[in-house]
């Protein structure tokens, strides 16, 4: 019962960290989409698929909103049902090598994403290009931190379930 209990916290906590990742990621997906800057001078508009750390920042974003979209409906099922969708070790090394990669894409992007921003801000005053970026970036940076410690729980389950 104790063993029962135990695991039923655990899904339901990673679902929550699986929620929290997925309002974050979003959140950080409209910013940096909807991000331009309109040069005074010319009148041209940069956007954030002018700048290739910015490009970079939300291909790791989609990516993991993906990967985070596709463990919430697992972890939906393991919390509703009581059973995994995949069972058996592979299942188990699915999650936690899923989550460390995962994890560490997003941070890279949050990173990308941060440095540009500094850079830019040596040459342009802070505006809401570069705010709306740091946001971005800042929730990014958020989301890879409930990634990591969902990564966490997958790897307690791991010794438990993979190895024996």
């Amino acid at each position: 019962m104790d063993n029962t209990h135990s695991s039923s916290t655990s899904s339901i906590t990673i679902l929550l960290l699986r929620v929290l990742t997925f309002v974050f990621l979003l959140i950080a997906l409209i910013l940096i989409a909807i991000d331009t800057l309109t040069v005074d001078d010319t009148g041209d508009e940069i956007k954030f698929n002018d700048v290739y750390a910015y490009r970079y920042m939300i291909s790791t974003i989609v990516i993991g909103f993906v990967y985070n979209l596709l463990q919430m409906a697992f972890s939906i099922f393991t919390v509703v049902s009581g059973n995994r969708i995949l069972s058996g070790n592979g299942g188990y090394l699915f999650d936690f090598f899923g989550d460390k990669i995962i994890s560490y894409l997003l941070l890279s992007g949050s990173a990308g994403g941060f440095g540009f921003t500094i850079e830019l801000q040596r040459f342009v005053s802070l505006n809401s290009f570069t705010g709306k970026a740091n946001a971005s970036a800042s929730l990014l940076l958020i989301g890879f931190l409930f990634t990591a410690i969902a990564s966490i729980f997958t790897s307690f389950a791991l010794p438990k379930k993979a190895i024996n």
